[in-house]
């Protein structure tokens, strides 16, 4: 069984089962040295962009917008390819996603953590503490068949340029 990508503050202390730890936040953490952070990896390129960062403003209302926006930009190559590597880390063993942000669950991190773990309800735990199904459209389902094994994009929002299999019909 695989291990589940967990989501954690980059201020807290490491914990002996965290696994590898990968800072998501695409600036870093103010007021912590690159020794105290205790990372493996810093994968700025996950992160959302510094538009939608600053549209969001961890403004809870505006939450499921942002991660809406946010899997939108995950399709883009360099973002894809991070998040790639991410999927091949969480393969290896158990993972740690790090961010500076207060609220984890309404988090970048949160996202990625939910659609690494196949778990389209994960990241908008704490949104309403309601089922959010209503919020995603329907129940929990597998993100699995929406990602295209040959490109890595999100299907619904189309796949990469050049990719063979959205390419036919």
């Amino acid at each position: 069984m695989r291990s589940p990508i967990r989501v954690r503050r980059v201020y807290e202390d490491p914990l002996a089962d965290d696994g590898r730890r990968v800072l998501v936040d695409r600036l870093w953490p103010r007021g912590l040295s690159k020794e105290a952070a205790n990372l493996d990896d810093w994968l700025r390129d996950v992160a959302p962009s510094a538009e939608l960062r600053t549209w969001y403003g961890h403004e809870p209302a505006r939450f499921a917008e942002f991660r809406r926006r946010y899997l939108a930009e995950l399709t883009e190559p360099s973002q894809r390819a991070a998040l790639g590597e991410l999927r091949g880390f969480a393969a290896a063993g158990p993972l740690t996603l790090l961010t500076a942000t207060k609220d984890t669950d309404l988090s970048q991190a949160a996202v990625l953590a939910g659609l690494l773990n196949g778990d389209a309800e994960a990241p908008v735990v704490g949104a309403d503490q309601g089922s959010g199904a209503e919020e995603l459209g329907g129940d929990r389902a597998c993100w699995a068949h929406l990602v295209c094994p040959d490109c890595g994009a999100v299907v619904t929002e189309g796949h990469a340029a050049g990719c063979q299999a959205g390419s036919s019909g």
